[in-house]
This record gives structure tokens, C-alpha cells and sequence, in this order.
């Protein structure tokens, strides 16, 4: 069993946090990553409703599962019914993500909930340290959807540096061994995404799992050319890695100009409408290329686990 702060405060078996993926991350997802002793998150995107938190928060909670909901801070001002829903279904943890956590980590924490904040640099950590959060969530450019423009373990060390908390690590970690670094270098635990995308517990649909199995590390871009697309409001700064495809070859670097081709945009949309995987986004991490399979999440987390602890076994032995 790995021990950190992180499976002490949340009384977990292993130190995973099954990052809270918006249109993937669902219950049922949740609930898979929990039932192998992690944490599992809900991912609750900007469109979402009140309703599909109260369903979806149902799900691990009927079961005895402690599990966790992932907000998005630049939404929350038009969205409060979001937070409220959060709050009425008690997680054992709310991420605040892609913004200042401050105006939220007082009612959370007065709910009793605990409180992440999501990092893409150094300002971000001194912000969210500074709102009081429990857990800093360092999270690097190689993780798949929305995130900055830091490389993991740079800037994994430098929030390490700054913090006098539990930090977690996120950004292309999909097996132990890349578990078993992010321990070594300090972290609390890690916060996976990719490595559950091909889960039949998540709410993607068998071919977006299929095209997940048979991508390529290399075959990712992180751009912003699906969010002008639809017209969606994520701040410029937070660009979005998703595996390439017809779409982003074409568009990726010309959002100008994509902006004033309401044809190109009305293809996104009916493309997510029908899941036509070459005009709309499938968001994936650098570390696709170890997913290759598809299985239950909690058969992931397990083997992730088991496969760390043996890689920190080894470790040991180079200090003989």
C-alpha cells in the first residue's frame, strides 16, 4: 500500500485522482476509480445542468464511494446553480479549476467540502494557496482537454517548492512508473485523465474508445480551434490538447480567420451532434499511446497501483 497525505486525508488505498473529465467523467467513471481505492471525479462542464450533477453525484455516493466534483471557476459566475448543486450532493472534494478559486473556497469548505486548485504556473499556485485550498493539482501542457503551457515536471517541482500543502501531479501520467515519478519527486499523488479514456464506465461514446486505442502520443494538438469553433467563452490562456484530426490540420493556427466562417463552425457542432470524430474535439493527453485497451477504470487504477509500488521497490535499490 503507498502511503501519502493525500490517501491519509481522504482515507484512500491509493494516491489517484481520476481527474474530473466534462463529458467523460461521469458516476459511473467515478465510482469505477473509488471502488480501486482512488478518488473519483465528475466532470461538470459549463453547459452542464443542475440536474445532471444531483444524477451523476447519486451514483458513487448510493454505493458508499467517496468521490469528488470538478468545476470550472470561469463559468461559476454564470453558473452558481452549479456550485449550489455541487454543495447539496457533499463530494469529499471540489476542484476549482481554469481561474481564481478564491470566491468559492469559503462555501465549499463552510459545506465541509474539501477544496483543489488546479495549477498552470507558478502565479496560479502563490493565487490558490493564497484562497486557502487544501490540495494544489499542478497540472502540465502534456494532460489532454483544457490546460496551460507548462511541461509537467517543471513546473511540478516549482509548485513543490512554493507550497506548504499536498500537491498532486497531472500531465501525462498513464502508468505506475510514471506514478511512481511523480511520487519520487514529492507529490501526494496524480491526477489521471487519459489513462481512463478508453473505460467503458466513461460517458465517451465506443467509437471515440476506439480512436483513443489506436492513437499515437504524437498525434495531439493543443489549440483553440474547436472552442472559437463553438463559441465557447475559455479564456485564451487555457488552450485545449485533443488528438488531431480534419478539423484541427485544418483550422489550428487560423482561429481569425475561423471565426468568420460560420460554416466551419456549424460543422463542429453537427459533427458533435452525430459524433463525427474528424470535425469535433476528442480530448487526450500526450501519454494516449499507452492506451491501447478497453477496460474497467478500476482495473486501471489497480494496476496502475500495483505497478508503482513495485517501481518504488526498485528505486530503493539504487541508493545500495
Amino acid at each position: 500500500m503507498i502511503s501519502t497525505p493525500l490517501t491519509s486525508h481522504f482515507g484512500l488505498t491509493t494516491p489517484v485522482i481520476g481527474a474530473p473529465m466534462a463529458g467523460v467523467g461521469g458516476g459511473e467513471l467515478a465510482a469505477a476509480v473509488s471502488a480501486a481505492g482512488g478518488l473519483g471525479m465528475i466532470g461538470v462542464g459549463s453547459a452542464a445542468t443542475a440536474e445532471f450533477v444531483e444524477q451523476e453525484c447519486a451514483l458513487p455516493r448510493g454505493r458508499g464511494l467517496r468521490f469528488g466534483v470538478g468545476l470550472m471557476a470561469w463559468a461559476l459566475p454564470d453558473r452558481p446553480d452549479l456550485l449550489a448543486a455541487t454543495i447539496a450532493a457533499r463530494p469529499d472534494l471540489v476542484s476549482v479549476s481554469f481561474g481564481d478559486p478564491a470566491p468559492y473556497v469559503g462555501p465549499l469548505r463552510d459545506a465541509g467540502i474539501a477544496v483543489a486548485g488546479q495549477v498552470n504556473t507558478i502565479d496560479d499556485g502563490h493565487r490558490a494557496q493564497a484562497a486557502g485550498v487544501d490540495l494544489l493539482v499542478a497540472q502540465g501542457s502534456e494532460a489532454g482537454g483544457h490546460t496551460g503551457h507548462r511541461a509537467t515536471l517543471p513546473l511540478l517541482q516549482e509548485v513543490l517548492a512554493l507550497a506548504d500543502r499536498p500537491v498532486v501531479a497531472a500531465g501525462g501520467i498513464a502508468t505506475g512508473r510514471g506514478m511512481a515519478a511523480a511520487l519520487a519527486a514529492g507529490a501526494a499523488g496524480v491526477w489521471i485523465g487519459t489513462a481512463l479514456l478508453a473505460c467503458p464506465e466513461a460517458l465517451n461514446s465506443p467509437a471515440a474508445r476506439a480512436r483513443v486505442r489506436a492513437a499515437a502520443g504524437e498525434q495531439t494538438v493543443l489549440t483553440r480551434a474547436f472552442d472559437v469553433a463553438q463559441g465557447l467563452a475559455w479564456p485564451e490562456r487555457w488552450p485545449g490538447r485533443a488528438l488531431v484530426n480534419d478539423f484541427s490540420r485544418t483550422w489550428h493556427g487560423r482561429e481569425a480567420e475561423l471565426r468568420a466562417d460560420p460554416e466551419a463552425c456549424a460543422r463542429v457542432a453537427e459533427a458533435r451532434r452525430t459524433d463525427d470524430l474528424e470535425q469535433q474535439p476528442l480530448y487526450a493527453g500526450e501519454a494516449v499511446g499507452l492506451v491501447t485497451v478497453e477496460r474497467s477504470a478500476t482495473e486501471v487504477v489497480r494496476e496502475m497501483t500495483a505497478e508503482a509500488e513495485g517501481a518504488l521497490r526498485a528505486v530503493a535499490t539504487l541508493l545500495g
